[in-house]
């Protein structure tokens, strides 16, 4: 049974609450302190994690109205300069990951470009220790493929999120974290397109998804 509009619109608005909690909390937790706070030492350090709060939440925001919203205009088309700096955006703080960008094509359609930006969550977070995540997508023989792949020295990725890209709807249905999983099959579904993700390695791990030309 496929979830309703508004409850799915309902599950996003989970995952972005749940994921901007901690940097807005510490946004909370910095201004607090700065009421009682007198040492101009310890001031200054407080501004200085305010200031990180606060990049950090303007950047997750930047990339969640690409990734869920409506950002990148009302055309079919969106410049892929756009993806590249929420990636990088979303990234900037993940020390151990290292972001490579293969992408040659000026735009994308939105729909392509939503796939690989929540292709790129997930896959992100499968990297639990660190490492390298690269994005690609090209045209081939009429067909648009896009690849995330990840290269790390520990990669899991939770089965209900497995089962989501493939399939939709799991056993549980949808929750806040298989959101992103059931837009990205929801959409290359709605394309006539398919999705591959390899099989589970220590190290090594590709999702792929491919749009069909018209």
């Amino acid at each position: 049974m496929s979830v309703s509009p508004v409850d799915f619109a309902s599950l996003l608005c989970s995952r972005l609450c749940h994921d901007l909690l901690s940097p807005v909390g510490a946004l909370n937790n910095g201004l607090e302190l700065l009421t009682d706070e007198t040492d101009e030492e310890m001031r200054a350090r407080v501004f200085q994690l305010l200031s990180e709060s606060a990049r950090a939440s303007a950047n997750k925001l930047k990339f969640f109205r690409l990734a869920f919203g409506g950002a990148g205009g009302f055309g079919e088309q969106v410049d892929s300069r756009e993806a590249k700096a929420a990636i990088e955006g979303l990234l900037i703080d993940n020390k151990r990951t290292t972001f490579n960008w293969w992408v040659e094509a000026e735009t994308l359609p939105k729909a392509a470009l939503k796939v690989m930006l929540n292709l790129t969550l997930i896959a992100s977070e499968s990297l639990v220790r660190g490492g390298t995540l690269d994005v690609g997508g090209e045209e081939n023989n009429g067909q648009l493929e896009i690849v995330v792949k990840i290269e790390g020295p520990r990669i899991i990725l939770a089965p209900e999120l497995r089962t989501a890209l493939n399939h939709g709807e799991g056993p549980e249905g949808v929750t806040p974290r298989t959101a992103a999983a059931y837009l990205v099959h929801s959409l290359v579904t709605q394309a006539g397109g398919t999705i591959q993700i390899s099989e589970p390695t220590e190290t090594i791990m590709i999702f792929g998804a491919v749009f069909r030309g018209k």
